[in-house]
């Protein structure tokens, strides 16, 4: 096994090894028997594949002890990293910190919340050694346990999302993936700071797989999404990824334009034709309405899209690290670093 993954290695260039980056947030409660089930995964990949492995705990401004119970964590047979940044910066500002971070050559994503089943990551890490893929992505067996609407909205965001892409985002796909070394590497040299994870992931090609999972239940607390965080998150994923919603405009300009023309055209028959008098006041309010609307619509996609061009010329850093702390495999002594770093 030890033999594959250093071939799989010297294929990528580097030295074998898997980092494994969890965003956390509010998670205090759950977080040591998250790490528990991490270790236990750890140690069978460290005897059985030789394989170098590091946690990396990004807390995102929680509220509560997550912070203080990441830094106590044991070691075991893996390092930890546990970075902490200055507040809550959002989960992709947070998954980028930890890919900053990480220092080996592969890259793992998951939750701190333990809906993502740490018990997967020996298969991610076949399919990425064994099987050659670089990008291994999960995506949720089947959505029974969700609302219609909740489908229905997952359904067309992703259509929405894919239109005119060459590279197609699964529309079951998670944060739950393993980046091989080149494709992390490929990864990081994305420069934008409105990031969309999933689909730069997908974007950067490579070989991809897809293996299915069931979610856990949440032991600990409850999620932070609802319905206007979604809404949010997916406003955000459209005008960071793509240019689809500027599309959509200017169809739904050429429709209106179209229908305005077929309704003066039946007008101008009616009048000609038959001597009728058209109703003026109506029709005349109705369009107004109509086209109010529709300029409204249009403006607020360009003013999405502009507000992103004024955070990419402004260049602000993505998020500030209050705490950096490295724990290295089999120690109990850990090492804070209190830094003003950033990454831009």
């Amino acid at each position: 096994m030890a033999a594959k993954a250093s071939k799989a290695a010297s294929r990528a260039g580097t030295v074998p090894g898997l980092s494994i980056v969890v965003p956390l947030f509010n998670e205090a409660n759950g977080l040591a028997n998250l790490h528990a089930r991490v270790l236990d995964v750890a140690g069978r990949l460290k005897t059985e594949r030789g394989l170098a492995l590091e946690a990396v705990y990004v807390d995102d401004g929680s509220r509560d002890a997550t912070s203080s119970v990441a830094n106590t964590l044991p070691a075991g047979p893996l390092d930890i990293q546990v970075v902490t940044l200055s507040r809550n910066f959002g989960k992709e500002a947070a998954l980028l910190a930890g890919l900053d971070h990480a220092r080996l050559g592969a890259v793992l994503f998951m939750d701190g919340d333990g809906q993502h089943p740490p018990s997967l990551i020996e298969t991610l890490v076949k399919r990425w050694l064994d099987d050659g893929y670089d990008v291994v992505y999960t995506a949720k067996a089947h959505r029974e346990n969700e609302t219609w609407l909740r489908r229905t909205g997952v359904h067309w965001f992703y259509a929405l999302i894919n239109w005119g892409q060459r590279q197609q985002i699964p529309e079951d796909a998670g944060d739950f993936r393993l980046l091989s070394p080149r494709a992390a590497h490929a990864l990081r040299q994305m420069p934008e700071r409105n990031r969309f994870f999933k689909g730069l992931s997908s974007w950067i090609g490579f070989r991809q797989v897809r293996v299915d999972y069931t979610p856990a239940p949440r032991a600990h607390g409850a999620t932070s999404w609802n319905i206007w965080t979604l809404i949010g998150f997916s406003i955000e994923g459209l005008t960071s990824f793509t240019v689809a919603p500027l599309r959509v405009a200017s169809l739904l300009g050429l429709l209106m334009a179209t229908s305005a023309l077929l309704f003066g055209a039946s007008m101008l028959l009616q009048t000609l034709l038959y001597g009728g008098d058209v109703p003026g006041y109506p029709s005349l309010v109705v369009g107004l309405m109509v086209l109010g609307g529709v300029q409204l619509l249009m403006i607020g996609v360009l003013g999405e899209y502009i507000g992103k061009l004024l955070s990419e010329i402004k260049a602000r850093p993505v998020y500030f690290v209050a705490e950096h702390s490295v724990k290295s495999a089999d120690e109990t002594a850990k090492q804070p670093v209190k830094s003003p770093h950033a990454a831009e």
